[in-house]
């Protein structure tokens, strides 16, 4: 089995809220059990990664509650990125990942194609669009989010447990708290309605 590196941007990139995707189970802050992967390996390896997309938060509600989930914009730039953790796994576990991340829809992934035209939309989920992000050691990078443009786009705050979870991430991948709260201050859907003070209070309050 072919292994691909998963390049996660959201919530995955705390590591033990994407292991539940993997084994199944409740994952930190989630109201929901996940069903988890056909095979149950753990990831060989992860790493930070920057992705030249910009990220943004849209939805009203999700499973994590009220408030926007993370995506990344369709056109890459060179002037905005988003940060990422990626995760080596196997092609059949992150075609399982990305079944999971859209309600359980079947999903058919043809990532030789999505390698070739650089991305590839397979259904009309939220996260429908697989995207090719290059290659690592040999193993091609995805990622996956939705396929409408940000001008089509209704911008909506995320929760304060689904920022703390992200929040978490970036701390595991060793950004500081300063440098986590400018990176999210700066993204859509909070730059919009948010102030620094309210964003450092949003953080210490999951943080109690």
């Amino acid at each position: 089995m072919m292994d691909i590196w998963y390049a996660s941007y959201g919530s995955n990139m705390m590591k033990d809220r994407f292991l539940a995707y993997i084994v199944g189970g409740f994952a930190p802050k989630s109201s929901s059990p996940e069903k988890g992967c056909r095979d149950l390996t753990l990831p060989k390896e992860d790493e930070i990664i920057s992705i030249p997309y910009p990220l943004y938060f849209a939805k009203e509600r999700s499973k994590w509650g009220d408030g926007g989930v993370a995506f990344i914009g369709t056109a890459k730039s060179n002037e905005e990125y988003t940060i990422g953790r990626m995760y080596l796994i196997k092609k059949e576990q992150f075609f399982d990942v990305v079944s999971q991340e859209n309600n359980g829809l079947e999903v058919t992934i043809d990532l030789n194609e999505v390698e070739e035209k650089g991305f590839v939309d397979i259904h009309s989920g939220w996260y429908n669009r697989i995207i090719f992000l290059g290659r690592k050691n040999g193993a091609p990078i995805f990622t996956f989010s939705n396929s409408n443009s940000l001008n089509t786009i209704d911008f909506y705050k995320p929760s304060t447990s689904y920022l703390s979870v992200i929040a978490e991430g970036l701390r595991e991948l060793g950004l500081s708290k300063e440098e986590i709260i400018n990176y999210l201050l700066h993204t859509r859907g909070i730059k919009e309605v948010v102030s620094k003070p309210r964003l450092i209070e949003m953080l210490e309050e999951e943080s109690k």
